[in-house]
């Protein structure tokens, strides 16, 4: 017998280990050379792990084992070949006899589709039910990338009522008896890698930088002019609507290259300054918070940077972001106002220095020229890494970002 042994493959310079989210052919099937046998869960993204030769795949680790790099995953026997083709009649055999077809099997308890584990979490925080996704894997197994479609679906497909289990009715007779029936029931779920990454550089951001928080807030008013007086022509030539995101990323990157302090981060003893910015954008998804970057944002337009966020979400959230996507960044941007968020103290991204937090649009009275008017406000939050940036250094930064998106002008013309 010629056996071929996979192991994990080097991913990355920072990739020690990695977890078998999900196989994707069964142990004891046939595969081909390259087909993808199963996937592969880093700190940064999700894998898939292609065979390397063509035979009858051995499974050796299991779904939800960590394993180092060049820990043994599985056994290809290659002795084994694939099944032979099955060859067609040329002509149909003729018969004179009645046949009856024969009848459909009744849908079973156990013909209902499975989801993998990590599929099962993602449906179960998404609250989905798993009869009514349609599995793409082996014998209609429901895999990580169908759960996080019919996750990402649910918000424009209506919600199917599951059908409650019927009760037996208390008789009138014994009032005694409680009618509220309460629930007790806990389970205990092991943490993906990526809630695991997320909880340990959220407690290093915290425990290793000396992180405070400024704060301010904005007149949205020009902004959201803006927008409604240019929205239509702006579509209409790019194809895409001018978001919120695109204006605070300008605005951060003309601020960060005249505050380079604020675009710079600490490596051991020195500090590293750049003459670009690219700023991490945190996207939800199912699994967790990802923060891939736009690269040289200073260069971009503004329907550039649109398109970009665009794309790094739609692949966020069907978790095909690659390891270089979600590289790099020099300052992070989070918007907690889509999820209804008034103010908060955002976490710095290491090893970068400053991440600025977006927050609800709430129309509020203020003083204008001695007059009180209502206007649209967004509280801002600036946190940053107190070595690296003086109290000073991030108040000025944050009045000039400011000050260029409640005057967009002065952010077109670049003064």
């Amino acid at each position: 017998m010629s056996v071929v042994e996979m192991k994990v493959p080097v991913i990355g310079e920072s990739i020690n280990e990695v977890t078998l989210s999900q196989w994707l052919k069964a142990d004891g099937s046939f595969v081909k050379l390259d087909e993808p046998i199963c996937e592969f869960e880093s700190d940064k993204a999700t894998l898939e792990f292609p065979a390397e030769a063509e035979g009858k795949l051995i499974h050796v680790a299991k779904e939800g084992d960590d394993l180092a790099i060049g820990a043994l995953v599985a056994r290809i026997d290659t002795s084994v070949k694939g099944p032979a083709e099955q060859v067609t009649p040329s002509k149909p055999v003729e018969t004179t006899a009645t046949t009856t077809p024969p009848p459909t099997p009744k849908k079973t308890e156990a013909s209902k589709p499975i989801p993998s584990p990590a599929a099962g979490k993602i449906l179960r925080e998404g609250n989905v039910d798993p009869s009514v996704v349609e599995g793409s894997g082996k014998e209609g197994r429901i895999t990580k990338s169908d759960a996080l479609q019919a996750v990402t679906e649910k918000t424009t497909t209506p919600a199917v009522t599951p059908v409650s289990p019927v009760t037996p009715s208390i008789p009138v007779s014994t009032p005694s008896v409680a009618t509220a029936l309460f629930s007790r029931v806990e389970h205990r779920e092991k943490m993906t890698r990526m809630r695991r990454t997320i909880a340990r550089r959220l407690v290093s951001a915290k425990n290793n930088t000396a992180m405070l928080t400024t704060f301010n807030e904005v007149d949205m008013t020009g902004i959201l002019e803006l927008r409604k007086k240019y929205q239509d022509q702006f579509v209409a030539k790019y194809g895409i609507k001018l978001g919120f995101m695109s204006i605070f990323a300008k605005a951060c990157a003309q601020a960060l290259l005249e505050k380079p302090d604020v675009n710079a981060h600490i490596d051991g003893e020195d500090l590293i300054y750049h003459d670009y910015v690219d700023i991490s954008i945190a996207i939800s998804t199912p699994t967790g918070l990802v923060v891939p970057p736009i690269h040289n944002v200073e260069s971009l337009r503004f329907d550039e940077i649109e398109t970009k966020i665009k794309d790094l979400a739609d692949k966020a959230r069907i978790g095909k972001l690659t390891l270089e996507e979600m590289s790099g960044g020099t300052f992070t941007i989070t918007n907690g106002g889509i999820f209804g968020s008034l103010l908060s103290t955002p976490i710095i991204n290491e090893p970068q220095s400053a991440i600025l937090g977006m927050h609800n649009i709430q129309e509020r009275p203020m003083v204008v020229n001695g007059q009180i008017v209502i206007r649209p406000m967004m509280y801002i939050a600036l946190s940053y890494d107190h070595r690296v940036i003086d109290g000073s250094t991030s108040v000025t930064f944050l009045v000039r970002v400011k000050e260029l998106l409640e005057d967009p002008t002065k952010l077109i013309l670049g003064i």
